[in-house]
């Protein structure tokens, strides 16, 4: 009997995890807007005892940024943003790269191994930097405001970093999908007369969906992951507040999408680690939710799990590597013996 992806506890887990913190983040910002609490300082006997940016606490539990401003409140507010940002990304890597892996896998046989050396070239390219210097003329508010208008400015974001991802991916998925068509059940369905489209809708497809999904989870991670990079670098989703008066503020984010939060506070790490921190643990959260719904999915439709096979092919290629150096070095141990007897 075929089993529910949704009765599986992984994949609800991190589902539900997801599902919840967005629609935290609506509800948040329909009933308060995008207004979050401060907390200036905390006194006792009418004396001030800690002042912002303030520890955490029962009531604040991820404690205030250094402006006095509730770090939850923040979170919730920028989850939607961040969230639902890389969800769109990864869906547009997958879907664009789909078709152009269908035509280098299955109509330009001939030339995929020209074309795939020069899409390898991709993976020496660090996308964090080369979306950074892309971005950057959009992104920064330059001394006279923003000419453009917050939701072209995502959309600009989503176009550039889908377009960087593309290649790759195509390229990875013209190797699985020219792979499949050499398979004898494909040769099977030529044979009986089958034509191209037919083979593609009814046998490779069915074939990609596990590998699909595992891919647009990776995706959605690795968008993440660029997120931070760029919020290192002061480049945030949405936009990037710059103050350009003569005793400037640091730049901010607009929309307090996550990798904003992480880019305005990592100065705090030392002085105050809960304000960076705080970011960097719902990112984490959130790629180990994506990462809990890969692996209910898998050990629903192959009954197996992602990670352990994953980690068993790593361990046993390491192991495999490990016991050729130790050949090699008894072999030189025995050729040194051999000239000195």
């Amino acid at each position: 009997m075929k089993r529910s992806v949704w009765k599986n506890p992984f994949f609800m887990t991190g589902f539900l995890y997801l599902v919840v913190l967005i629609l935290a983040s609506f509800l948040y910002s329909l009933l308060w807007g995008d207004e979050v609490r401060r907390l200036y300082f905390i006194s006792e006997n009418g004396f001030p005892v800690e002042a912002a940016p303030i520890s955490p606490k029962w009531a604040y539990p991820f404690g205030t940024d250094p402006l006095g401003l509730d770090m939850l409140g923040k979170i919730l507010i920028g989850a939607k943003y961040t969230l639902l940002t890389a969800f769109v990304i990864a869906f547009l890597t997958v879907a664009v790269s789909l078709p152009i892996g269908f035509v280098l896998g299955i109509y330009l046989g001939k030339y995929r191994k020209s074309i795939n050396g020069t899409i390898d070239s991709f993976h020496y390219l660090p996308l964090s930097i080369l979306a950074y210097f892309l971005l950057r003329p959009v992104l920064w508010e330059p001394f006279e405001g923003f000419s453009t208008t917050m939701p072209e400015r995502f959309i600009f974001e989503i176009l550039v970093l889908t377009l960087l991802i593309v290649p790759i991916i195509s390229s990875l998925l013209g190797n699985e999908i020219s792979l499949i068509y050499k398979e004898e059940f494909i040769l099977s369905a030529k044979v009986l007369g089958a034509n191209k489209l037919r083979i593609i809708l009814k046998h490779i497809l069915p074939s990609l969906k596990e590998k699909l999904v595992v891919l647009f989870g990776q995706q959605i991670m690795q968008t993440l992951i660029i997120f931070i990079h760029l919020g290192l670098l002061q480049l945030f989703v949405g936009g990037t507040d710059v103050d350009y008066s003569v005793v400037r503020d640091p730049p901010q984010s607009m929309t307090n999408e996550w990798s904003g939060l992480i880019g305005d506070s990592f100065r705090y790490l030392q002085g105050a680690p809960w304000v960076p921190l705080t970011p960097i643990l719902f990112f984490a959260s959130a790629m180990f939710a994506v990462a809990l719904m890969m692996e209910g999915y898998v050990r629903v439709t192959s009954g197996h799990s992602y990670y352990y096979k994953k980690f068993k092919k790593r361990y046993n290629a390491a192991k495999k590597a490990e016991k050729t150096e130790v050949s090699g070095n008894d072999f030189k141990r025995v050729e040194y013996s051999s000239h000195h007897n």
